[in-house]
């Protein structure tokens, strides 16, 4: 009993053949470095330790810290906030919550800026180890999205975007108190949405590097610069630095480049991470916007990202991990806070207890494990048993309004196992298969820009991967996917995640 829920707009697709000449970041670089959900990248070198922060919107914990010392290979060394006290998330969505962070590095002290919108704004957080444990916040007087710190001796500048100015203060970094007043320092070239801003010292030069066209297909980078730090500062006339909002760019499967940070290695190079998204199914993107790098060269006195050229996929290599549920690692999150007694971990099994909340507007803290998926050939297994009535099983969740769940029910002396999908305006239970226990393996995979839904092995379900992306519905995130459980209380087994988008040909 196989199905399809389709929507007609998948089908209106133009197909372009024929790309431009790219140029490959390097047979050792993936591209994207970070796959899945990590939009919004900062990034901090010190010495050859390399760190990467993301926003995480309304996940809990927020803002996931990622290092590496080769660039090719990163490794989540936690979450920088970790703790609700840090991180109110009342009633956020994947529209809310935390915006893009910044980290910098300053005299033996990490910092990472950052805003929390719907929650408190702009804040700033401190600590001597990137893996944690992070202060508890310092809120900040000047808002405006996304948030960044420049340092220099023994000042401290914040730059961030109130109004869609770029705008810079002069802070006290242990308290946040505003030492200067707020002064506006550019517009950028006229594109809607100039944001994501950094301040960077070469040459006697200062060099403001923002976002422009809003992340999605416009998306671009653009810099500015000026000999002091308040300005007046000077458009690049090769502006922008980066975009696929171009002839050069248009055929590629990479979208929406913008957002970065610019960083230089101990050996003199210079190198970027942006986010971007990968296209599937035609003008998709359902994983979310994800890191890619860039080299960096420097041509009468003005960045110069990738020679100038698109930036080209380098799949990332295949991973498998099998999860024991010895622990839970940094790379789980929650929706909003975790009610903490509906979670627990005995013999290698993740028990779960539902509070009746599933991933429906309105129902804020659903018992769930999501971690992101990070490559479009991907699968996630596991099995399920339920221990008395309800409703436990491996949910797809993109938005509130975009999302599926593999389950099995319980009631009574029945027991059935059913796929639910959620597209905006439409919401059915696609399959209804009986069982006859109330233990079921339960897997979700993608391949072929399709999802299936198999229940013991059997496909039961399809979804068109498209139906999950932002733009049929909506967010700021990428699909995430784990276990979870409605009502009743659950037990999981060994959790198989794999994801090698190498197959994809």
């Amino acid at each position: 009993m196989k199905r399809f829920l389709t929507l007609s707009v998948i089908f209106a697709l133009t197909v372009c053949c024929g790309r431009p000449s790219e140029v490959v970041v390097g047979p050792e670089l993936p591209n994207p470095i970070l796959p899945g959900f990590h939009p919004d990248p900062s990034i901090v070198a010190v010495g050859d330790d390399c760190y990467i922060v993301n926003s995480s919107f309304q996940y809990f914990p927020g803002v996931p810290i990622y290092h590496s010392r080769d660039l090719a290979h990163w490794e989540q060394v936690g979450n920088v906030l970790d703790r609700p006290s840090q991180l109110p998330l009342q009633e956020a969505t994947s529209w809310l919550g935390i915006y893009a962070p910044t980290i910098r590095y300053d005299n033996g002290i990490y910092y990472m800026i950052t805003t929390n919108v719907g929650n408190g704004g702009n804040f700033m957080v401190t600590a001597t180890n990137p893996a944690g444990p992070w202060s508890e916040p310092v809120y900040l007087e000047q808002q405006g999205i996304d948030p960044s710190l420049y340092f220099e001796g023994d000042k401290c500048y914040m730059v961030s975007n109130p109004d869609g100015v770029i705008t810079l203060c002069e802070i006290d970094p242990a308290t946040g108190k505003t030492l200067s007043p707020s002064k506006p320092i550019w517009t950028g070239t006229g594109g809607r949405y100039p944001e994501g801003p950094h301040i960077y010292r070469k040459g006697g030069w200062y060099y403001l590097l923002i976002s422009e066209g809003g992340t999605e297909l416009p998306h671009r980078l653009t810099v500015a610069r000026s000999k002091h730090i308040y300005g007046p500062y000077k458009s690049n006339p090769a502006n922008p630095i980066l975009t696929h909002c171009s002839q050069a760019g248009q055929d590629n499967i990479i979208q929406g480049t913008g957002h970065g940070d610019m960083f230089q290695r101990p050996d003199g190079s210079w190198w970027i991470v942006f986010l971007a998204y990968r296209r599937y199914g035609g003008d998709f993107h359902h994983l979310g916007r994800e890191t890619f790098i860039a080299p960096v060269t420097w041509e009468n006195g003005w960045p110069v990202v990738n020679g100038g050229k698109p930036i080209k996929e380098n799949k990332p290599e295949g991973v498998s991990k099998r999860y024991l549920w010895d622990t839970i690692g940094p790379e789980w999150m929650h929706l909003q806070h975790p009610q903490k007694e509906n979670y627990a971990l005995a013999e290698g099994k993740l028990i779960l207890t539902g509070n009746g909340d599933g991933f429906d507007w309105g129902n804020w803290h659903p018992t769930a494990l999501l971690r992101r998926q990070e490559g479009a050939d991907a699968s996630i297994c596991t099995s399920v048993k339920l221990s008395s009535d309800g409703e436990a099983g491996l949910a797809l969740y993109q938005i509130f309004c975009g999302f599926a769940t593999l389950s099995v029910r319980r009631t009574g002396a029945k027991v059935e196992a059913v796929v639910r999908f959620k597209v905006r305006s439409i919401d059915k239970e696609e399959a209804v298969i009986p069982l006859p226990t109330a233990e079921a393996t339960l897997e979700i995979r993608e391949a072929g820009e399709m999802y299936s839904f198999l229940v013991n092995g059997q496909s039961i379900a399809s979804l068109e991967s498209p139906l999950l992306s932002s733009e049929v519905v909506g967010g700021f995130t990428g699909v995430t996917w784990g276990p979870y459980c409605k009502e009743g209380v659950a037990c999981f087994g060994p959790l198989e995640y794999e994801h090698n988008e190498n197959r994809i040909q």
